[in-house]
């Protein structure tokens, strides 16, 4: 397959050497659970297409719910907790038996990796799971990667394959995010409300009024809708990447995109890269608490480069420990930094707005100067 790439993909859509495709659950079955096999073997046959090419291939996949929910005759996406887990443990063995058979009629191996925030948020467990990620790469094995809904809870739950998507952009170090709905791509407006809607087929950057043009309508059997879309794009864009929201159902899509045809939308990546470690502090982690700052502080940590001393502090809020990851606040509400604590939410009560050099006179000891360590700290 070779790219060809128009005016607006040049230099951008490159051939890549690792991709990762997000596929949503309106892309194999439909509102009444009914799987689409015609999906799962066109979406197969084009990936292998892609794989004999030399682009290795990482698969975020979504739909063991709707496909437990078929399995088990229920015709709704529950709102009970355990009924939802019940469904994934029942439908993730279909949707890997599925992609089991389609991929091996290509000879192609593939392989089920289950993630849940419990791992992701450990950085040597991260690390870990990116260790083997990369050896079913090097193995010419196919990783085709779910949350472990089964087992998750809200207060542990990544949130939704969106957003497990953008978070595995980091961990596998991917060159292309391809993100497959059952939309053509970002509309202005809603177009199943508005028929005049129109596609934005190139977003340069996702600003608020970018951000606006998403709406919070789901699929029956999905999670997410545009606006999750759009964030996973933006913190994929930030690592550097560039990010293809196209129509799953569409003949052929993968095809198209990497012949350069304009389908989709793409969000280009931006200039400068968030390094892996500091993407994972700012998107992986979960925040704890929030450190209000003053304006000295904002200054120091924006056009400074600094780190954030107890003496910017002026409020906390939330209970979190050493190493947990916080939000960078300034005074109006508006975060502008996240960062991993160096202090306690206790020890910080004790020591706000004072000189770092009281610190040991105050708590008996100083293990840091920084609140936040600017190796720590991402500016947003």
């Amino acid at each position: 397959m070779n790219i060809k790439l128009n005016e607006f993909r040049t230099g951008i859509l490159k051939k890549p050497r690792r991709v990762l495709i997000k596929i949503g659950s309106s892309v194999l079955s439909d509102p009444v659970t009914v799987i689409n096999f015609n999906a799962f073997a066109g979406l197969v046959d084009q990936i292998a297409l892609l794989k004999s090419k030399g682009c290795e291939i990482v698969i975020v996949s979504s739909g063991a719910i709707a496909i437990g929910l078929r399995k088990l005759g229920i015709k709704q996406r529950p709102q009970n907790i355990p009924l939802k887990q019940a469904a994934a443990a029942v439908g993730q063995t279909g949707l890997m038996e599925n992609y089991d058979r389609f991929f091996k009629e290509k000879n192609i191996k593939v392989a089920q990796v289950l993630l849940t925030d419990l791992i992701l948020k450990n950085r040597s467990r991260f690390l870990n799971a990116r260790n083997t990620l990369f050896t079913l790469l090097e193995l010419g094995i196919i990783p085709i990667i779910n949350e472990n809904d089964s087992v998750v809870v809200d207060e542990i739950k990544l949130g939704d394959n969106d957003n497990l998507a953008s978070i595995t952009t980091n961990l596998i170090e991917a060159d292309l995010l391809i993100i497959l709905t059952d939309r053509d791509g970002l509309y202005e407006t809603n177009p199943q409300k508005n028929k005049g809607s129109r596609l934005v087929p190139l977003v340069t950057k996702i600003t608020r009024k970018v951000e606006g043009f998403a709406d919070e309508s789901t699929s029956s059997q999905g999670v997410g809708g545009m606006a999750t879309k759009i964030a996973s794009a933006k913190h994929a864009t930030k690592y550097g990447i560039p990010v293809i929201i196209a129509n799953g159902l569409a003949p052929n899509i993968l095809d198209s995109i990497f012949q350069g045809d304009e389908v989709g939308t793409l969000f280009l990546p931006q200039k400068s890269k968030i390094p892996s470690r500091k993407h994972w502090i700012a998107y992986t982690l979960k925040p704890k608490g929030d450190l209000i700052i003053d304006d000295g502080a904002k200054e120091a940590i924006l056009k400074k480069r600094k780190s954030l001393l107890p003496i910017g502090v002026v409020a906390i809020k939330g209970d979190f420990k050493f190493g947990d990851s916080v939000c960078i606040v300034d005074k109006k509400q508006k975060e502008i930094a996240r960062g991993l604590a160096n202090y306690s939410s206790s020890e910080l009560k004790q020591i706000l707005g004072i000189s770092s050099k009281e610190i040991k006179r105050i708590l008996g000891y100083r293990h840091y100067d920084e609140v936040v360590n600017r190796d720590d700290l991402v500016v947003l």
